[in-house]
């Protein structure tokens, strides 16, 4: 697998092409626009140029990888890709386009993926005429930093996909990978979720203040981010959506997204991206 396409280039799409560049591959990012696209590129290089001043990787490192990326607004650039990571928001019908689209254009050999954090796999493997030759590979936010991906086979996924999927996430890019079942949520978001509703129900209910629930949290458990700031990092959308999902699929109350999220995200307050969640952010 030496030439990787990535499909959107926001913060997870950017982190994937990131890492996959760093680690010599060539990556191409398809973007809806040519402004995304440049938008895409300065969020990787801001970020190889941060490794460089922390001293995690060198000048030459950087400036590889940035020079191993190419940005188009055409999906037929991406027909020779050995691998393609889905990185566009979730929402099934954005990532059935998508994957329409892609096993039109690539070459039959090659590997779809999606970056998915909750849909099930077979939802997307099923868009396809190879579902086969697609499965879930679930990056973590910031992608360079953290370690861990999810591998996610459906029914019909492969295991010579499998395989070398593994192989590339272990060997290539030095990350650790997990196997889930393919069930919404995986390993992660199944466990997370609930954890960071319940969080959500606790502020709304007036038992504790964001301030103090994260605060317990981060001396009581030493977890390194509260809840409510890690629902901010994530995105109040994207979460939100993974809840849905969760709650879809099973149906137990755990699952269920909290009213306080949903009036939040009707209100524009996303987290971080737009300054203002359950904190501000300048």
């Amino acid at each position: 697998m030496q030439k990787i396409g990535v499909v959107g280039g926001g913060t997870m799409g950017a982190g994937i092409a990131e890492v996959c560049a760093l680690a010599g591959s060539d990556v191409t990012i398809l973007e809806t626009s040519d402004s995304f696209a440049e938008a895409a590129v300065t969020r990787i290089q801001h970020s190889v140029a941060r490794g460089v001043s922390k001293g995690k990787i060198t000048q030459s490192d950087a400036d590889s990888a940035v020079a191993k990326l190419r940005t188009t607004t055409e999906v037929a650039d991406l027909a020779d890709c050995d691998l393609v990571i889905e990185a566009a928001p979730e929402n099934e019908d954005i990532k059935r386009s998508v994957f329409e689209k892609l096993d039109a254009v690539v070459k039959p050999s090659a590997v779809l993926a999606t970056n998915t954090s909750s849909i099930p796999i077979i939802k997307v493997a099923n868009y396809t005429g190879r579902p086969d030759r697609v499965i879930g590979v679930h990056f973590f936010n910031p992608v360079p930093v953290m370690g861990l991906v999810e591998i996610i086979s459906t029914l019909s996924t492969s295991s010579e996909v499998t395989t070398a999927v593994t192989n590339y996430v272990t060997d290539t890019l030095k990350k650790t990978a997990v196997h889930a079942g393919d069930r919404s949520g995986f390993i992660v978001n199944a466990l997370l979720v609930p954890y960071l509703c319940q969080a959500v129900r606790m502020l709304e209910s007036g038992y504790a203040t964001a301030v103090d629930i994260d605060a317990a949290m981060i001396k009581g458990c030493g977890h390194p981010m509260g809840p409510l700031k890690l629902l901010d990092t994530i995105g109040l959308d994207t979460s939100l959506a993974i809840a849905e999902s969760l709650y879809a699929e099973f149906a137990e109350p755990h699952y269920a997204p909290p009213v306080l999220l949903r009036r939040m995200v009707d209100s524009g307050r996303l987290g971080k991206k737009t300054g203002r969640g359950f904190f501000e952010y300048s």
